[in-house]
């Protein structure tokens, strides 16, 4: 087992890691939309929210040198379900030819009233 980190991601705000590489896989803990640079909540929407929230993922990813196609399944959890086809419309320009298994979960609240948290599991190929 090896703890991922990096810096082009949001630090861990608590007792967890921003990844964990377990023999082929890549587990990456749930990325909130925190701009890395000042830990607060990006400007905007569950658009912009989600957007960004994809971008810290893409960043641990990188960090091992994995992408959105290593990807195997998702989690994504939202503030309100009826903002669902905002989120699905900015997931898909990160997951374009990838789709990989996924649930979404509307949730009662996320750390810092967040709109959206993001999970993902990647395989190393």
């Amino acid at each position: 087992m090896k703890l991922i980190h990096t810096d082009k991601a949001p630090k861990a705000i608590g007792p967890y890691s921003q990844a964990v590489k377990a023999g082929n896989m890549l587990f990456v803990s749930g990325q909130v939309p925190f701009n890395p640079e000042t830990m607060e909540i990006v400007e905007g929407g569950v658009k912009e929210q989600t957007a960004q929230s994809l971008r810290n993922v893409e960043a641990i990813l990188k960090e091992v040198g994995l992408d959105f196609s290593n990807v195997v399944k998702s989690t994504v959890f939202i503030k309100d379900m009826n903002e669902f086809a905002q989120i699905n419309e900015v997931y898909s320009e990160f997951f374009k030819e990838n789709k990989p298994a996924r649930a979404c979960v509307e949730v009662a609240r996320l750390p810092r009233d967040a709109r959206v948290e993001i999970e993902v599991i990647a395989v190393f190929e």
